[in-house]
């Protein structure tokens, strides 16, 4: 199956996600775990409304959801309260969807604001080895992202390093979730040669740890590290790139999810687009 999918939001909750997911033709979805920019605790669904949500997903054969952790927090900072609150968020949000069987949890790696890449790079490392534990079914996705400031994983070695720091015991449950707008803005071909772009980051991360693809158009010329989206096919990556990306042979099983600034109706025309473009095998 062709998992496509969009952003929601989690108002009327869980299940009310996977039915709106399937009312505009998605067949996975993505949600903010809190509010994406303050500190709000926020709060879990009720054991109800999450075995309800599984039902949805296993009765129309759809994706596990990807979980997005909020934009506050920040992992690399220099500051050690916000790294603790950063770690303990994660790791509140990680044990709850181990509920939902395949659920996948996104963060951007966060900025180091000065103190170098290395020292940041050091604390996302150590604060995934501390918050993860072995068995864990839940993936830890990585984000591409366009490199604006001292945002870390501008590059796929960046990613690479974080991923190779964490601790062997966990670090099989690392990924990457790879943002076609970031990657652009940050200097990646990806317009123009997105077979090329896989092949780099099969050489510096390898392919079996892209778990999940963030399918947005830029409104930014390649390399302007601003990370602004658009709308499929009103940006600066053509609408063929995105063609080849969910047809290349190392993602038929990868869920993609639009983060574009559209309401649902926008969400349901570019969700039939892409399925329109999808080929069979």
């Amino acid at each position: 199956m062709f998992y496509i999918g969009c952003h929601l939001s989690v108002t009327g909750g869980y299940a009310e996600m996977g039915r709106r997911a399937l009312s505009i033709g998605a067949t996975t979805f993505q949600f903010f775990t809190k509010n994406p920019r303050g500190r709000s605790s926020g709060s879990f669904p009720s054991s109800e409304d999450t075995a309800e949500l599984i039902r949805i997903l296993n009765d129309n054969g759809m994706h596990a959801p990807l979980a997005h952790a909020p934009y506050i927090y920040n992992p690399s900072s220099k500051d050690e309260k916000i790294r603790e609150y950063t770690a303990e968020a994660m790791g509140e949000e990680l044990r709850f969807l181990e509920n939902i069987p395949g659920a996948m949890y996104n963060f951007h790696p966060g900025c180091h604001v000065g103190q170098g890449a290395g020292a940041g790079i050091k604390y996302i490392s150590d604060m995934l080895s501390r918050i993860m534990w072995r068995g864990m079914t839940t993936k830890v996705l990585l984000e591409t992202m366009a490199g604006k400031g001292t945002e870390l994983g501008r590059n796929f070695e960046e990613l690479a390093a974080i991923i190779d720091a964490v601790d062997g015991s966990v670090r099989d449950s690392v990924g990457v979730c790879l943002d076609t707008c970031h990657v652009h803005d940050g200097g990646y071909p990806i317009a123009e040669d997105p077979a090329g772009v896989l092949e780099e980051f099969d050489r510096v991360i390898g392919l079996d740890r892209l778990c999940a693809v963030h399918m947005n158009d830029s409104m930014n010329q390649v390399g302007a590290k601003k990370d602004r989206h658009a709308r499929i096919g009103e940006g600066h990556i053509p609408v063929s790139a995105m063609e080849a990306l969910i047809n290349h042979p190392a993602l038929r099983d990868v869920p993609f999810y639009l983060e574009t600034p559209c309401d649902l109706d926008g969400y349901a025309g570019e969700i039939a687009l892409l399925k329109s473009l999808r080929r069979e095998a």
